[in-house]
């Protein structure tokens, strides 16, 4: 996949050399040429000088084939405007903005932006709204059976209830994280964009879980 950054700080060129790493090819926005120093000789990633929000810059930076947009800079209001020009105007799937102020979150999950405040950041979060594919870990016991995972779901099971998802994977889930807020699921909740659903499990279920949960919704299943 190819993946756009916008910002070249610590969070912007660390998220940019692990997603090389990983095989994406990046680009990397910012409007201080001195800043992509901290990407390193060895990255090998378009740098672009520009303005983020720029249409011309981000084509410059491949927006118009990338799978993925992440509005790291230092200023929250360019990055949800970055945010919204990649969501908007050239249609990429998976995008996500760096907050400074986590009361303004839900205003901007409410347009659709996945965001991630700079208090709690880590590049594990910025890389599950990237790349919303799997399973990932958070907790488990102390023999190591049981674990508690954030397991990403297919879009077809929006509108469905989480007691559907339960039963078709055969689990538990323990919470649902919705706007930044953690909730406990209720026999009537359904599923909404944006949700991060928390799975308590066997490890051993782990995959045949996941796989459930990324398939979509059976027929039947609803």
């Amino acid at each position: 996949m190819h993946i756009v950054i916008m910002g070249c700080g610590r969070v912007g060129s660390a998220l940019a050399r692990t997603l090389e790493k990983q095989g994406h090819s990046v680009a990397v926005v910012d409007q201080d040429p001195t800043a992509f120093r901290r990407l390193g000789a060895g990255f090998n990633g378009r740098r672009v000088t520009g303005v983020g929000f720029d249409q011309d810059t981000l084509k410059e930076a491949g927006i118009e084939e990338a799978g993925a947009f992440a509005a790291v800079s230092s200023g929250d209001n360019s990055n949800i405007i970055a945010a919204r020009v990649a969501r908007e105007n050239f249609g990429v799937e998976h995008v996500a903005a760096r907050i400074y102020d986590p009361r303004r979150a839900e205003v901007y999950q409410r347009l659709g932006i996945p965001t991630v405040a700079t208090v709690r950041w880590t590049a594990d979060q910025m890389l599950r709204r990237l790349l919303p594919s799997g399973a990932e870990p958070l907790w488990q016991d102390p023999s190591g059976s049981i674990q508690l995972a954030e397991v990403a779901f297919d879009p077809s099971w929006i509108g469905h209830r989480f007691t559907d998802l339960e039963g078709a994977a055969g689990v538990r889930i323990a919470f649902v994280t919705r706007l930044g807020e953690g909730l406990l699921p209720t026999p009537q909740m359904v599923v909404q964009e944006g949700d991060l659903v928390h799975v308590t499990l066997h490890r051993a279920d782990l995959a045949a879980v996941e796989a459930v949960f990324t398939r979509g919704p059976q027929e039947g299943e609803h």
